[in-house]
């Protein structure tokens, strides 16, 4: 009921079928991009670069992503961004042979670089329109259509580019988009746009110094990014590549896999989103570590994997949200577009790491089981990290 509450608010309401459309459009293509690259025979560090490319943007853009969104007006920026991924994405049609993967590579830059900055401007929206339990609502609403789209998204993904094949995903996803931008013409918003009153420069080094000088607020970016280990698109490929292929068909298996994650990332918000608090915050960045550990036991028998990645969702929603939440209610709202962007920044550099990693360990000779275990030890690391925080901060 406090979820359908809060979606009364006519701004919200849209905003999040937007986000329900374009977000399930993403997820949808991202099972043709690894599919095909499999089918292209590219390499587990291609895979791993290919995926930290949908990240890179985050990263790179930050300051520039900040600026823009603080000062250009929301529904403008929007429509440019929304127009921008449709374009981006009908680009995919051109991809067949491995020797395009670098406009591949250049082709999700571009569209990630829109969907950072659109993530990044609602973010920002929300905390100036809505405030309290509203907005905690309205980020765990997020989280949750994030965690739906993702697995409704993933499963079609599979089954359409295993029966019809990549362009069809593509073409599918680019409608998609284009759905959400017809919603977004329909948007009333009332809310003035602050003059810029300084150079780009010097708003730069405003929300610069801001940000380095709330050491509360940069360990909560820190404990934010903490989730970027659960960046497992480049380790679900191979696994979906060197262990389950002989069972089941990789598109298959990716969008399987992930759906089933989704899922649990879906519903966790509604059974433990009313028990997590900032003093017990430790606990289930715990449990997602022993979660994680579990998983990486079970990788070598497919449905016992399904199983144990379902508990590995449960708890990652309600921990992102609750992170996102500190992270705003701690940021003064005329710094807010560049404090996201920063948060965004960091989060991403934490999913590019963990994706690197997964491509190089494995290189190595490191086995998917080992680089798993690594990944859910991080999570009992942050969650001393965490208490430690909790005794000199809250």
């Amino acid at each position: 009921m406090r979820y359908l509450k809060t979606l009364s608010h006519p701004v919200v309401s849209r905003l999040s079928l937007i986000q329900l459309i374009s977000y399930f459009g993403t997820w949808f293509s991202q099972v043709a991009i690894f599919s095909m690259l499999v089918d292209l025979q590219a390499s587990a560090l291609i895979i791993s670069l290919t995926a930290a490319m949908a990240m890179l943007p985050a990263v790179l853009l930050a300051p520039v992503i900040g600026i823009v969104v603080d000062y250009v007006p929301f529904k403008k920026l929007m429509t440019i961004l929304l127009a921008t991924e449709v374009a981006a994405t009908l680009s995919f049609l051109f991809i067949d042979t491995l020797s395009l993967v670098w406009l591949l590579m250049i082709l999700i830059f571009i569209r990630s670089a829109a969907a950072s900055m659109l993530f990044s401007a609602e973010m920002t929206l929300f905390p100036k329109i809505i405030e309290g339990e509203m907005l905690k609502n309205t980020n765990e609403i997020h989280s949750i259509i994030w965690s739906f789209t993702y697995a409704a998204g993933m499963a079609a993904g599979g089954i359409v580019t295993h029966l019809y094949g990549y362009h069809a995903a593509f073409m599918t996803d680019a409608l998609l988009y284009s759905a959400a931008l017809f919603i977004l013409s329909g948007l009333k918003l009332q809310l003035s746009s602050p003059k810029k009153k300084h150079s780009h420069w010097q708003m730069f080094l405003d929300g610069f110094g801001y940000v380095t000088s709330q050491p509360k607020l940069l360990h909560l970016i820190f404990l934010h990014a903490a989730l970027g280990l659960t960046s497992f698109d480049a380790l679900v490929t191979l696994l979906a590549d060197y262990e389950y292929k002989t069972l089941i068909a990789v598109p298959l298996a990716i969008g399987y896999i992930n759906a089933v994650r989704a899922t649990a990332l879906m519903i966790g918000p509604f059974f433990i989103g009313k028990w997590i608090r900032n003093d017990n915050l430790h606990l289930f960045f715990l449990l997602e570590g022993i979660a994680i550990l579990f998983w990486a036991t079970m990788q070598h028998h497919f449905y016992w994997a399904l199983f144990s990645l379902f508990a590995v969702g449960f708890f990652t929603s309600t921990l992102w949200s609750q992170t996102y939440l500190m992270i705003q209610q701690e940021t003064q709202k005329e710094y807010m577009g560049r404090v996201i962007s920063y948060n965004d920044m960091f989060f991403m550099l934490s999913n590019i790491v963990t994706a690197m990693f997964i491509g190089y360990a494995y290189e190595w000779g490191m086995s998917l089981e080992a680089i798993t275990a690594t990944l859910g030890g991080g999570f009992i690391i942050t969650a001393f990290y965490f208490l430690w925080f909790k005794k000199h901060y809250l």
